[in-house]
């Protein structure tokens, strides 16, 4: 790879930041930082957009001048970012002049071409997403996006011929695997071209809207704020303003998306960048919603989480660490304040804080802090060493195929190994017994451990891994590609005391127990009735989503003789499914079967593979049978 350049959607200013934004943010810094880390030269984009009729509204909710509502807001996300050690090359905002610029310039080249032309709309608009919908569009008459109260309108503007690229932009991404990801997010494209493609509007009349970039062509007009917003990936590295850096970093490696804007970058702006002979993107990138409960965050629900109270709350890089561990990339995740406060006290506390820990006071008290040569390795030191490459390799891996949080499982693989080394090889012991060239080996063994794992988290944690290293008594480091480890970098280094890196949270108290019921006379109680079973309402059944399911692919996962892999498809998304029926199935007779799976479980990983959902069956005995649909039946189909 000779370069490596990620975007962030650019956000609206028409409020403050929230966590969804903090999540790509941070997602694409730590891309950003990681590639940095392997010497490969990096450009990492972000920024605001501000125009539109959202902007627009918001500034009169304000009575404030557009302009002035932006300049106020957009200092809400460069604050949190630089709080965040967000180190984005460039922040760009659509009201910069070079960038109106260039849209003025795309927007003309493209009308000379005949790219561009006016007609007539008559249909519906939605406010809240600024888009113009077909009554075929609609969902009950609502927005199918936002699902918001429409508006009817007609009248006159200008159109991009967006159909005309309709087969060209399927058979792209047919023939390019890695445009649109996950795979199941370019399934979801390629069934909305299955409809006829429209032409875009792509100009608001300044009766309506006049908070927007002037169309050149027609100074009634301003640029509808998508076909704006979207040139940003490209006036931001210098289109039409500076080729040669132009030429040095597009196309984009990774455009980092929620899923609720995929279509804009998945169809709008690969067929605007055909029209204008501009190569496509390597990948668009579509992450889930983090959600609160089962519920979206938005305003409107009032469930919205600040980061700054996060920050606030538990550090900067263990805030980070959550929303990459918690994460699968592609998938939705639920945030609580239970879940966070488990995984920081599992992970950071207990098994990096406690490795750490371990070592830097095992050596305090053995040599005054001094790290000193190892002897000859044996099976055990070599097994951690062996732990440390696997789990370089394995975040390397995960780093490329956009799968952060197995990356970081594998590191923190590597910390669990030093732990069950430490309680193996018990150096506490040695050191009673003055067995002092085999306990010099083992401090050295675990403290290269510690300074492997402080290198490879570092894009994640670079504060808190940065404090690690000058606790190791090292130079600090995020340089993963000159780790090596078998080479003896820390011999000769002498660690310094420190307070505990991750100090544990505490759980919130349990609530008080009621107080104990007065002494009834006891009344002798029946034998409970069989087969009888608790009863539950219907609304807990319809907390349980069940739906068809297709399988896919089907293979045994090394090591676990109960246990099967499955790729599986319900609806529109492939899924990955770990199922314990290898004794009564083969793969090949799984193949093509229509299956039932509770569909709405969180991701878990099973024998580190991770597995989206679970299948039911009917177990009699030694008798096992899955339980399927009577005939054909699409897959993604609700039950019940």
């Amino acid at each position: 790879m000779d370069k490596f350049y990620v975007t962030t959607p650019i956000y609206y200013v028409n409020d403050k930041p929230h966590i969804g934004h903090a999540y790509t943010t941070v997602l694409a810094d730590v891309l950003a930082r990681f590639h940095r880390s392997l010497g490969i030269p990096t450009f990492f984009l972000t920024g605001t957009d501000e125009h539109g009729q959202k902007v627009e509204k918001a500034a009169k909710l304000r009575n404030e001048d557009p302009q002035k509502h932006c300049d106020d807001t957009v200092e809400r996300f460069k604050d949190l970012w630089k709080r965040l050690g967000i180190t984005n090359d460039y922040f760009i905002r659509t009201t910069n002049a070079d960038h109106k610029k260039v849209v003025q310039e795309v927007l003309q080249e493209l009308y000379d071409r005949g790219e561009i032309y006016k007609g007539d709309f008559k249909g519906h608009y939605c406010v809240g997403c600024e888009r113009f919908l077909t009554e075929k569009d609609l969902v009950d008459g609502k927005c199918p996006e936002c699902n918001r109260e429409v508006t009817e309108i007609v009248e006159s503007n200008y159109f991009f011929r967006m159909s005309k690229y309709q087969q060209w932009l399927i058979d792209y991404i047919e023939s390019h695997p890695k445009f649109i990801m996950p795979e199941f997010r370019a399934n979801e494209t390629l069934g909305f071209l299955k409809k006829e493609l429209k032409d875009l509007c792509i100009s608001r009349h300044k009766s309506r809207l006049s908070w927007g970039i002037e169309l050149p062509f027609d100074s009634d007009y301003v640029c509808y704020v998508w076909f704006d917003a979207l040139i940003n990936y490209i006036s931001g590295v210098g289109y039409k303003k500076d080729e040669e850096m132009f030429k040095k970093w597009w196309p984009a490696s990774k455009h980092l998306i929620g899923k609720d804007i995929l279509t804009t970058h998945s169809v709008y702006w690969p067929t605007m960048l055909k029209a204008m002979n501009v190569e496509m993107p390597e990948t668009i990138f579509a992450h889930g919603w983090w959600l609160t409960g089962r519920e979206k965050m938005s305003k409107s629900l009032g469930n919205v989480i600040n980061p700054m109270d996060m920050v606030d709350k538990c550090g900067v890089d263990a805030f980070r660490y959550y929303l990459l561990a918690a994460m699968a990339p592609g998938q939705d995740a639920s945030f609580t304040e239970e879940s966070f406060v488990k995984r920081y006290n599992n992970d950071l506390a207990n098994d990096l804080g406690n490795f750490a820990s371990r070592v830097l006071k095992m050596t305090l008290r053995h040599s005054s802090g001094l790290i000193n040569k190892p002897a000859e390795f044996n099976a055990d030191d070599l097994e951690v060493i062996n732990a440390v490459k696997a789990g370089k390799a394995a975040m390397e891996k995960a780093i490329a195929e956009m799968k952060l949080d197995q990356g970081i499982d594998s590191v923190m693989e590597i910390v669990r190994a030093g732990n069950r080394y430490m309680e193996k090889t018990a150096p506490w012991t040695l050191a009673k017994k003055g067995e002092t060239a085999r306990l010099e080996t083992i401090l050295y063994t675990a403290a290269t451990a510690v300074y492997h794992v402080s290198v490879l988290l570092s894009p994640i944690m670079p504060e808190k891994m940065a404090e690690l290293q000058k606790v190791l008594g090292t130079a600090v480091s995020d340089r993963i590609d000159l780790l090596d480890a078998d080479a003896q970098i820390l011999v000769g280094c002498t660690m310094q005391d420190s307070d505990p890196l991750f100090p544990r949270l505490q759980e919130e108290a349990a609530p008080a127990p009621a107080p104990a019921p007065k002494a009834e006379k006891k009344v002798e109680k029946k034998a409970p009735a069989e087969n009888v079973v608790d009863l539950i309402s219907i609304d807990d059944f319809f907390k349980t989503q069940l739906k068809t399911a297709k399988i896919l692919e089907a293979e045994k996962i090394e090591g676990a003789d109960k246990l099967l892999k499955l790729k599986i498809e319900v609806g529109s998304e492939i899924r990955p499914l770990v199922a314990g029926i290898a004794l009564y199935y083969k793969p090949e007779e799984l193949i093509g079967k229509t299956i039932v799976i509770v569909a709405n479980l969180k991701p878990a990983k099973i024998r580190g593979v991770e597995s989206c959902g679970m299948l039911l069956a009917a177990k009699n005995g030694n008798t096992l049978k899955l339980i399927t649909t009577d005939g054909e039946m699409a897959s993604g189909v609700s039950i019940g």
